[in-house]
Order: structure tokens, then C-alpha cells, then sequence
């Protein structure tokens, strides 16, 4: 682990970008006092660190998996590293979109990330990764997202399709009545709902049932984009991940030639249906997808894939830092606020990859040194 330096007072100096705003955005300065933000300097501040460049809100990984991997629950140590990863990377809030692990311990940690919590999946029955969800019948969806939405952070996760071994490709998972009261019940409890969805079958009944977001949303096309921007349904688009594609489609053509296809497709497409989704005006927000198969600490080149795609460089750094905070419901650079930012040696407006190089991590008021 890294050693955290605890100084009595903290001093931010140079550009500190406190929204997108290119104007009104950018402060000269900022003080941590106990952790937390102020815009004064202390009155008689003794045993100051000072630290220079471009500071950002600590970043968000709006779609991880602390404490999964593979194969599925992990121990207490693996999850700290994972968690470290993100961490030294930037990400200083995660919202973990669905793990069987309880991590409630890593909130009594002051060295580790804040994590929003959704749970654990819920999925139909064999139509999912083995040993990550629920697996249940539609009769028995509300009652399980009642469940997780009691012991979530105010998020459930449903996996909204997956492949179908009758048909040999990607097929919605749950009924339309199902789907909409299970979604009823977990608003009526104050959490609201994500759905892994890749296919393109799935998006509309989710979206009319009142879903709030959708996890990679590769199957979005010309007639559901709308529908997603007319509900203000967000996505997590996690291209990291999608990237991925190609190669699971090469495992297992074999044995489902339709759902390679299909996989392949909807790669192919992948930066048009995000900027399409942007150009309607559709959040966008930065998520990984790391704590499965793919490694964590990836939050940087999310945001340069994002850029990739078409999104505009200032979009794509808010949709993981200011819009994201405000999404999640936590604040970003503002008096009285958690002192947890990130510090770079050029403006992160001007070239996103800079991103992927933190000078400094700071969280809670402390250097990571």
C-alpha cells in the first residue's frame, strides 16, 4: 500500500477546475482543512503542504465490480487491491455495479474509495455468469430487487439480457408486467435501477418501465435514442469493455455462430452509437466494467475512448467528474465538500490522456505520496 501524508493543512495552487464551465469553472486556489474543502485560507494555517498544477474532483468510475472477478466473490485482500488500483488511478468514487461480496468494510477506510453499491445482479435463471447474480423466474424479480435495493446504496443492478441457448443469440431476459413492477418497488423503496443490456431487443420495454439507466447500451439505434433522451434514461457505455468484443465472439462462434455475429455488430458500430447517443442529448457517463475479467484502474482510458468516439473533450472529462458527481449525488469541488481531487501537470481539458498520469491523488485531505 502507498503512504497517505496527513498534514494539518493542505494547499491546492495553481488551476482548480471546479466545473465545465470555461468561464466561471476555474478557481485559482483551494485549502483542505480536516479533510474537508474550503475557498479561504485558514486564519494563522501553520504545517502547510502545498501542492501545484490542475486539479480535478476525484474521478468516478460510474460502472466497477470491487470485489469480483472471473470467477466471482474474491477475498478481502484481493477487493483492498482492487480498490487501491482504482484509487491510485484517480477514481476516488465508484458506483460497483453489482457484487455478491459485502465491501460494507472498505467505508470504515479511510485510504480506500467511496463506493455506491447496487447490490448483487439479478439475473434469469442460467442466463448469466456463473456464480455473480441471483438467478431467478420473473415471479420472484420484485421480491429480489426489493431485497437489493435494501442493501444497495440507493442502485440495483438487473441483467437486462444475455445469451438464449434455445436460440443461439442475445434475447431479453424479463416480461414486460415483471420487469415494470419490480422497477415500481425499488423506486417506491428509493433506489433506482441499471440493467446490463448489449442488445438491441431489450432497451424499449426497460426504458417505458421506468428504468434510469442502462449499462453499455451497444444495441441503442435510430429508434430507441429518442426514447432514451425523451425519458432522460442515462447510459454507461464501458467501451473499455466492449473492445472485448471481437474475442469473445471468436470463443464462441463454434458453438453460437448467430451470437458472434451479433457481437461483432454491434462492436463495429460501437463509437457511432455512442456519438449518436451524445448528439441527443442522452448522458453519457464513464464506467469500466473492471472487477470482471478486465483489470481495474482503467478510468483514464475510459474517458479517452469516450473522446475517441466523437464526444467533445470537456464532455467526455465532465462525464467523469462534475456531471458524474452530480448524477450520483455527491459533490464535486465546493466549500465544505470532501477533499478528494486528483492533480495533474497540464490541463486535462487540452489532451484527456493526461489523465491516465496523475502527479497527485488526494483523498479525504491527504497526499498519496
Amino acid at each position: 500500500m502507498r503512504s497517505m501524508s496527513d498534514s494539518g493543512v493542505l494547499h491546492i495552487k495553481g488551476r482548480v477546475l471546479v466545473g465545465a464551465d470555461p468561464d466561471g469553472g476555474v478557481r485559482d486556489e483551494l485549502w483542505a482543512v480536516d479533510g474537508r474543502i474550503t475557498f479561504e485560507r485558514p486564519a494563522g494555517a501553520r504545517d502547510v503542504t502545498t501542492v501545484e498544477g490542475w486539479a480535478l474532483p476525484g474521478l468516478v468510475d460510474a460502472h466497477c465490480h470491487v470485489g469480483l472477478d472471473a470467477h466471482g466473490p474474491v477475498d478481502a485482500s484481493t477487493a483492498e487491491k482492487q480498490a487501491l488500483t482504482d484509487r491510485d488511478a484517480g477514481a476516488l468514487l465508484l458506483r460497483d455495479a453489482g457484487s455478491p461480496s459485502d465491501t460494507r468494510w472498505i467505508d470504515d477506510r479511510e485510504d480506500l474509495p467511496r463506493i455506491i453499491r447496487a447490490g448483487r445482479h439479478i439475473a434469469r435463471t442460467r442466463r448469466y455468469i456463473r456464480n455473480y447474480a441471483h438467478e431467478i423466474e420473473p415471479d420472484d424479480l420484485v421480491a429480489y430487487v426489493a431485497r437489493e435495493a435494501r442493501r444497495g446504496d440507493g442502485w440495483v443492478k438487473l441483467v437486462g439480457d444475455w445469451i438464449d441457448r434455445e436460440t443461439g443469440d442475445l434475447s431479453a431476459c424479463w416480461p414486460r408486467g415483471e420487469v415494470a413492477a419490480a422497477i415500481a418497488e425499488a423506486h417506491r423503496l428509493g433506489a433506482r435501477v441499471t440493467a446490463h443490456c448489449f442488445a438491441e431487443e431489450s432497451l424499449a420495454p426497460l426504458v417505458e418501465a421506468g428504468i434510469d439507466c442502462i449499462e453499455h447500451a451497444t444495441g441503442l439505434t435510430e429508434e430507441t435514442i429518442p426514447l432514451f433522451a425523451e425519458r432522460g434514461v442515462a447510459i454507461v457505455p464501458t467501451l473499455v469493455n466492449i473492445a472485448t468484443f471481437p474475442r469473445l465472439a471468436d470463443g464462441g462462434e463454434a458453438k453460437f455462430p448467430r451470437w458472434a455475429d451479433h457481437m461483432r455488430r454491434l462492436h463495429a458500430r460501437r463509437y457511432e452509437t455512442v456519438r449518436a447517443a451524445y448528439d441527443a442529448g442522452i448522458p453519457v457517463f464513464v464506467g469500466t466494467d473492471a472487477g470482471g475479467s478486465l483489470a481495474h484502474g482503467l478510468v483514464g482510458q475510459e474517458v479517452a475512448e469516450l473522446v475517441k468516439a466523437g464526444l467533445p473533450p470537456l464532455a467526455a472529462l465532465s462525464a467523469a467528474t462534475w456531471s458524474a458527481r452530480a448524477w450520483l449525488g455527491r459533490p464535486g469541488l465546493e466549500e465544505g465538500a470532501p477533499a478528494d481531487l486528483v492533480v495533474y501537470e497540464t490541463d486535462p481539458r487540452a489532451d484527456v490522456r493526461v489523465l491516465g498520469s496523475p502527479k497527485r491523488v488526494i483523498l479525504r485531505g491527504r497526499v498519496i505520496g
